[in-house]
């Protein structure tokens, strides 16, 4: 091959490839010096002129310390054919090569087999390497495919001469699937293996859904309109949540088109998945109340700390805003990001009169007074000794029952029942604090939560530990079984 011909092979397979003429030339050029080292024992480095295609061979040696105990990185000893000691390579540094000019070799039929072995494989990397980079920033879009087989539930595709793997797991439950078939996916991630680029697409992620609705709904690709979270049980049912930033535009409208037209595309992609699409709310609890939709709330109670919701609906609605399995407040707890719990009204009565029960009862033995008179602090709100003893004597006497002199002996007991619990505290606190595991803060919320002995810490579950303070899952079965060591549970 004359060094025109040369330049035409590399032109060529640049086109053809879609890779840049100089990653032809470095391929080319270590297939000649991986040819020429395996025919000659000696190490290379060869050199093609980009314009005249020229071949230029050097014979290397690569300068290492003196001594003879030198072994390189490869685990190979000094060898005079590949190696020259400091001393004989005329001030060139160490780990540094001499050159020397050689007559390129002329290859037989097995050095040009490999030679071109190595060029084909290199050429594949360069070209795994510009589809990687492609796809790379393509990442997070939704793209067309063909069906090319279906292998052991895992789809492999064509996407414009490049291919794609949607695995068993990112594809939609009982979707019937083809070869040949043509569908949508969204690419989900890219890697460069060995052999080739690798292009992993899914059909179940909510970013899939929340691409679709950009493609069919030109209010979000102008802007207009803002897509804030999505969430789904795939094939099943989605939840999307949006807010416009034009008052004369109703978003969801928008996203569910004339006669549901918008959402009925998007519903057909994803195999007939059920869609709403919900108004979002900078109020946490607020749009709680928008994403269990279709079910009406009743009331909603929220705990910040814990980022928890209760969330409480008439009876007949209670089916509605579990939903199937749960599905339905399951979507709406991912979407809006807290966790919810869904009680009937009915539920929600009978738990809180046990609850004003139990505060009846513990402020009835705080202020020894009967349980009339503290239901009857309880029902003006008064739930507490602290609420009892810092409120406005003025306030108490607008409650019927009580005259100036009942309020003063309330408040007097209050005084010395707050004195009791602190002191009560201050010991139940020393006493958890002894408890491997238990630090401040979880031995404040214990006495909060009304666990005053260590054999009640010990009778508590991992899950009821959980719910008066969030730790570590580990963390607190630890503390429970050392409260059980403690109370000699295992003796």
């Amino acid at each position: 091959m004359n060094n025109k011909e040369l330049l035409l092979m590399v032109e060529s397979i640049s086109n053809e490839k879609n890779i840049s003429k100089e990653d032809v030339f470095k391929s080319l050029e270590e297939a000649l010096e991986i040819a020429t080292k395996k025919r000659n024992k000696i190490d290379v480095k060869i050199k093609i002129d980009r314009k005249s295609g020229e071949i230029t061979t050097f014979r290397r040696w690569l300068v290492v310390e003196d001594g003879e105990n030198f072994v390189d990185d490869d685990g190979t000893e000094f060898n005079p054919e590949l190696h020259i000691y400091l001393k004989d390579s005329n001030g060139v540094e160490i780990g540094d090569f001499i050159f020397e000019p050689i007559e390129n070799e002329q290859f037989g039929r097995i050095a040009a087999q490999i030679a071109k072995q190595v060029i084909i494989q290199k050429v594949r990397e360069a070209e795994n390497i510009v589809v990687v980079d492609d796809y790379s920033k393509q990442l997070g879009q939704v793209i067309n495919a063909t069906v090319k087989r279906v292998d052991r539930g895992n789809v492999y595709v064509d996407i414009g001469g490049v291919d794609g793997i949607i695995y068993k797991f990112d594809l939609i439950p009982n979707e019937s699937i083809r070869k040949n078939d043509r569908l949508r996916a969204y690419i989900k991630d890219v890697k460069l293996t060995p052999r080739k680029a690798q292009i992993i697409l899914s059909r179940t992620t909510p970013e899939m859904m929340i691409k679709l609705f950009e493609m069919e709904v030109p209010e979000i690709s102008e802007g207009v309109i803002e897509i804030m979270g999505g969430s789904r049980d795939p094939g099943l049912r989605s939840k999307l949540s949006v807010k416009t930033k034009d008052r004369r535009i109703d978003p969801i409208g928008s996203c569910i088109g004339m006669r549901g037209a918008r959402v009925q595309a998007v519903s057909n992609e994803l195999n007939g998945e059920r869609i709403d699409v919900i108004l979002w709310d900078q109020d946490p609890a607020q749009f709680v109340i928008n994403a269990i939709t279709p079910a009406k709330v009743s009331s909603i109670v929220v705990d910040e700390e814990n980022k928890i919701m209760d969330i409480t609906v008439e009876d007949d609605q209670l089916a509605l805003a579990i939903g199937r399995g749960g599905q339905n407040v399951k979507l709406a707890s991912r979407l809006t990001g807290w966790g919810l719990n869904v009680i009937s009204v009915s539920e929600s009565n009978e738990k809180q009169n046990v609850e004003n029960k139990k505060i009846s009862s513990k402020l009835a033995k705080q202020l020894d007074i009967d349980s009339e008179v503290a239901n009857v602090l309880i029902n003006e709100g008064f739930k507490n000794i602290d609420s009892v003893l810092d409120a406005d004597p003025k306030t108490l006497e607008n409650i019927a029952e009580f005259d100036e002199k009942t309020i003063v002996e309330l408040q007097e007991r209050a005084s010395d029942a707050k004195l009791v619990q602190a002191m009560e505290d201050a010991e139940t606190y020393k006493l958890l604090m002894n408890v491997q595991g238990v630090d401040e803060d979880l031995a404040k919320a214990l006495i909060n939560a009304e666990i005053a002995t260590i054999d009640d810490l010990a009778q508590l579950s991992t899950y009821e530990l959980l719910d008066i303070k969030k730790i570590d899952n580990d963390l607190a079965s630890s503390i429970i079984m050392a409260a059980r060591k403690h109370e000699k549970w295992f003796n």
